[in-house]
């Protein structure tokens, strides 16, 4: 922390969670990047604006920085928030191939990830790349530390200061996960299911918890995953250069698969980070397409850094698509080649689950 809390400040100061403290410790510093990519070229005229007006006001640490107090407890202080030393727009060689442009993104990406926040500052600031890739005619940036908010409501801020593309007056939606049953049913058969099954449920939930519990002590502890491609095991791997790719997989084909294999396809048991190989994170996204500004959102995905781990994977949905994006330690895992796993993987066992695509690709 830079600086000590003095009493006169305590009106304008309010406590940092216990995860808000464990994100930013001497041992471990986590943020959340997350990347729109806009259909046309970004003009960043109104950036200042719009965080001052719109991005800001979201949430009180966005205007606050980290302290400790008399005491040594650290507390969230209100500061005012000087907009252009959050803004960073990077400058490239003109007219170069959109190819060209993809390597520096990525370079950039890697360099911004590896990045520590001014503690001096509020811990967030924005990444303007002006330049067409491959993917997009230009790509927005938002970095935020984990301290701020968990993934939910980090990433929760940022939608808000999105709008439906099609007409902003109205919300955004997002995908519903309840099924309508029918009418016809009988009321005393589905409530005795309903009972059985909630009571099922709860039991389940309690056992998970229990074991989860007890993995994650014994991961903190003396169990460790061993050493793998997928797993350095190096101390201070959060510390180490990483690669971003991503991927985009159909959320339709998804439903076929989950529908033909009968199971359920997105199970995972959440563990202590550093002895693990790999965290997977996942959020859900609008099914309308968003703007920004008048900027029209292509795609959007977000990634974890400065985790102590060689592999995190994530995933977002927007509008009938899944957006996987894999953070691979640089040097140890090859991202080209561990995508193009992951993409012939998904090809086999969609055509495995669903007999009539391969009959299609083959007409």
């Amino acid at each position: 922390m830079v600086e000590e809390e003095d009493d006169d400040d305590k009106t304008s100061s309010f406590p940092v969670s216990p995860t808000g403290q464990y994100f930013t410790s001497s041992v471990m510093s986590i943020s959340v990047i997350c990347v729109l990519e806009s259909e046309i070229p970004i003009d960043d005229s109104c950036t200042v604006t719009m965080l001052k007006d719109v991005f800001i006001p979201i949430n009180p640490r966005f205007s606050s920085i980290m302290v400790k107090d008399k005491n040594g407890v650290k507390q969230w202080k209100k500061v005012e928030v000087k907009h252009k030393d959050h803004i960073n727009v990077p400058i490239f060689p003109q007219g170069k191939s959109k190819e060209f442009y993809d390597n520096c993104f990525n370079e950039y990406m890697t360099k911004i990830a590896m990045e520590q926040f001014p503690q001096s500052r509020t811990l967030w600031e924005i990444h303007i790349f002006k330049y067409p890739t491959t993917k997009s005619a230009g790509n927005l940036v938002f970095k935020l530390h984990h301290s701020l908010g968990d993934g939910f409501s980090l990433m929760g801020a940022l939608l808000s200061c999105l709008q439906r593309a099609d007409n902003p007056s109205l919300p955004l939606t997002f995908p519903s996960f309840t099924s309508n049953n029918n009418n016809n049913h009988n009321l005393e058969s589905d409530y005795k299911k309903s009972f059985c099954t909630n009571v099922v449920q709860s039991v389940n939930g309690v056992v998970n918890t229990l074991l989860d519990f007890g993995w994650s002590l014994m991961k903190s502890t003396n169990l460790e995953d061993e050493r793998t491609t997928i797993r350095s095991g190096d101390e201070g791997v959060e510390f180490r250069p990483i690669d971003i790719t991503t991927m985009e997989i159909s959320l339709d084909h998804l439903k076929e698969i989950k529908s033909n294999l009968k199971v359920v396809t997105a199970k995972y048991i959440h563990s202590t980070l550093k002895n693990s190989s790999m965290t997977i994170s996942n959020m859900i996204g609008p099914v309308e397409k968003m703007a920004l500004a008048n900027h029209p959102v292509k795609s959007l995905y977000f990634m974890v850094v400065g985790v102590p781990e060689s592999l995190t994977i994530t995933m977002m949905s927007y509008m009938g698509k899944l957006r996987v994006a894999v953070g691979t330690e640089k040097g140890l895992i090859d991202p080209q080649k561990f995508k193009c796993s992951i993409e012939n993987a998904f090809d086999r066992i969609f055509k495995a689950a669903v007999p009539s695509a391969s009959s299609k690709s083959s007409n």
